[in-house]
């Protein structure tokens, strides 16, 4: 257990202000360091940590000590919609002596494509997918901000009118929630963050626990004025007067029925899919898709089964290189063992870059993905290790980067270019340390 004065320097990661955030971590740094792990000495990596400035328990602060506190080697920041939160990663990384890699997830719209009108990796709207952007050079970090503001601007309108839907939910109960008051506190919009369905859903989660004190209540309003289905092991932990975490909990219960009835389709917030291939491109981004999969059992516990790109794999993949991707981003506790050798084999056949990452966006979940640790996954330790030598040499000049014409003349073979990033990264880092 912490001393109440490291528990003070902790609580204060999550403060409203960068600069008390980043100087409360210098101080725990200054006075704590004996605890620190030795990240030289270990492997387990992460790159899709998401933060207060899209929808998490952390700021970037917090996240980066508890990346630090789990053991990771690397860590790497994945908001929505958002790189806000950019600046204060890397520097809490470097305070820890973590190695930091940044990004950033968005929507794009496969309109126009063979895809259109397929459910591809979204469980709320076809067309839609996700993507992200790895590896955002520093120098580009105002660049992507300046690139999501009309889509920060596009969500804030349609959240309105699903607060609006959301409502008419609740009306049953005589809950309401008003965005202004009970939503915009929750994010980080004040500052460049983006507000999800999760904030919604969240502000009713907060609404619901103070209406219904007793968890039977709270249980026979989910499933029969909302009609949301509660798994045994969710009942347990929405029973439990002792829970930590019931908001999040709810909140689980909550998006995975919930969001399908008060969702109202993104369509200005969505970008072509070929203009951020573009702006990728030309600002020295490593652009990756998000594969999902067919899902039977979400390890976030806030999605229901359901059949994405599987049964159109291939054809996807053949077309992601054709417009331009680098590479495919996943997390191997999330799919099958079969699901992902195909998956891998797809992509060493098109060259396309493999990238792990464990969306944190709750407090149950944990930093370091287990399942990793398998041998099959060697490569993924490599990749994230490239990614961090590509944001150094990029940074200088985007010339220089892992997908850079020059980089990829110089070793035209992906695999050796890789460990070609990830040595130049390893080395630079030992010297740092």
């Amino acid at each position: 257990m912490p001393s109440k004065a490291e528990y003070d320097l902790i609580e204060a990661f999550n403060a409203p202000a960068t600069s008390q955030r980043l100087d409360a971590l210098r101080q725990w740094r200054q006075q704590f360091a004996s605890v620190m792990t030795d990240a030289v000495a270990n492997r387990d990596v992460n790159n899709h940590i998401h933060t207060q400035y899209s929808f998490s328990p952390y700021s970037p602060t917090k996240a980066a000590w508890m990346a630090m506190q789990a053991g990771l080697a690397t860590a790497g920041i994945m908001d929505h919609d958002t790189i806000a939160g950019a600046r204060e990663f890397i520097e809490a990384g470097r305070i820890l002596g973590l190695p930091t890699t940044i990004g950033a997830e968005s929507r794009v719209s496969f309109a126009g494509t063979p895809f259109a009108g397929r459910r591809i990796n979204n469980p709320d709207q076809d067309t839609i997918a996700y993507v992200t952007m790895h590896g955002v050079p520093h120098s580009q970090i105002d660049a992507v901000a300046n690139w999501f503001k009309p889509v920060l601007r596009a969500r804030g309108k349609r959240n309105h009118l699903m607060t609006e839907r959301l409502n008419g939910l609740l009306q049953p109960a005589g809950l309401t929630i008003d965005y202004d008051q009970d939503v915009i506190p929750l994010s980080m919009a004040h500052d460049g963050g983006q507000i999800t369905e999760r904030h919604l859903l969240f502000a009713v989660a907060q609404q619901l626990i103070k209406r219904f004190v007793e968890p039977a209540q709270l249980l026979a309003f989910l499933e029969n004025t909302l009609r949301v289905p509660v798994r045994s092991k969710t009942r347990e932990q929405l029973s439990d007067p002792h829970n930590p975490h019931l908001a999040y909990d709810l909140l689980g219960v909550l998006k995975s029925d919930l969001v399908d009835k008060f969702y109202i389709e993104a369509t200005d917030e969505c970008p072509p899919v070929s203009e951020l291939v573009d702006f990728a491109s030309s600002h020295g981004i490593i652009l990756a898709y998000a594969y999902l999969g067919d899902v039977t059992d979400s390890v976030t516990g806030d999605k229901k089964a359901q059949a994405f790109e599987d049964a159109y794999l291939e054809d996807l993949i053949s077309h992601l290189k054709d417009l331009g991707f680098h590479g495919v981003t996943y997390m191997p506790s999330r799919n099958t063992r079969d699901q992902l050798l195909r998956l891998r084999s797809l992509c060493e056949r098109y060259e396309l870059f493999q990238i792990s990452g464990e969306d944190i966006n709750q407090p149950r979940q944990k930093f370091v993905c287990e399942a990793m640790r398998d041998p099959l996954f060697e490569n993924l330790y490599d990749a994230a290790w490239a990614l961090i030598g590509h944001e150094l040499l990029a940074t200088e000049n985007l010339e220089k980067g892992l997908f850079a014409t020059p980089s990829c003349k110089e070793e035209p073979a992906l695999p050796k270019r890789v460990r070609s990033f990830r040595d130049l990264a390893m080395r630079h880092y030992h010297s740092e340390t």
